[in-house]
């Protein structure tokens, strides 16, 4: 792992929403703190009706300006954790969808931070890296909820494959508290896109990672390496 370094992601869930959209991509080309600010996006969902081409051509834009991944929901645009069997098998159409559009994502983070053990194994065959982990439990989550819990990026073993994990440390809210105070020396602020529709808290944003970028090297989220190797299972929690 490299040492004493930042990362930033978002989930970016609204892509077609024009205010969503924009104040996301403003963001990602201003880099604040020094940060390219990975951008892992939720595929189309044509039964919501959502535009493909439009999709496309904004996802390329963002991927040519940092970091490129999928961020799955497994129910459309609402209905971001799973609802029914076979998680896994989303997971290979979307990406490969996306293979077949010239976008090749090399990072995932499961809607609701939800990942299980087939999507793990999907994961490590198709080569991605997986950014769903995180060292803090979403208030949202249901008790017994399942999720990943780590604080530094590891190395997961599922079955005889290796899946490199990349966890969030701060939310937002936890970043914009942590910023003056003591952080860890792997810092990964993970936010929403529609995080950036509230003037407060786009504000907030950009102030967290304007210092944190002073306190740590800004780095990309696609060249931090995998530490220590753990079983899949040591890290799958549901406190």
């Amino acid at each position: 792992m490299t040492d004493a370094c930042a990362v930033v992601s978002c989930h970016v869930e609204q892509p077609l929403d024009d205010r969503a959209w924009h104040a996301f991509a403003d963001l990602q080309a201003r880099r604040p703190g020094g940060f390219e600010i990975a951008a892992l996006i939720r595929p189309p969902d044509p039964a919501s009706g959502e535009s493909e081409s439009l999709w496309l051509a904004r996802a390329r834009i963002l991927a040519a300006r940092g970091p490129f991944g999928l961020h799955t929901h497994w129910g459309g645009p609402k209905q971001a954790r799973p609802t029914g069997d076979e998680p896994a098998a989303l997971v290979r159409e979307q990406v490969a969808w996306l293979d077949e559009r010239g976008l090749e994502p090399w990072l995932f983070a499961g809607g609701g931070w939800y990942i299980d053990e087939g999507v793990a194994a999907a994961l490590a065959e198709l080569g991605l890296t997986d950014c769903t982990g995180t060292a803090f439990r979403p208030s949202y989550l249901e008790p017994g909820a399942a999720r990943l819990a780590l604080t530094r990026p590891s190395t997961l073993r599922v079955g005889t494959a290796s899946l490199p994990e990349l966890p969030a440390t701060h939310s937002l809210g936890m970043a914009a508290r942590a910023a003056l105070w003591r952080l860890p020396a792997y810092v990964h602020v993970c936010f929403h896109d529609t995080d950036l529709l509230d003037a407060g808290r786009r504000r907030a944003l950009e102030w967290a990672l304007r210092l944190i970028g002073r306190r740590r090297r800004p780095e990309r989220l696609d060249r931090i390496r995998a530490g220590a190797e753990l079983d899949f299972s040591a890290a799958a929690s549901a406190p």
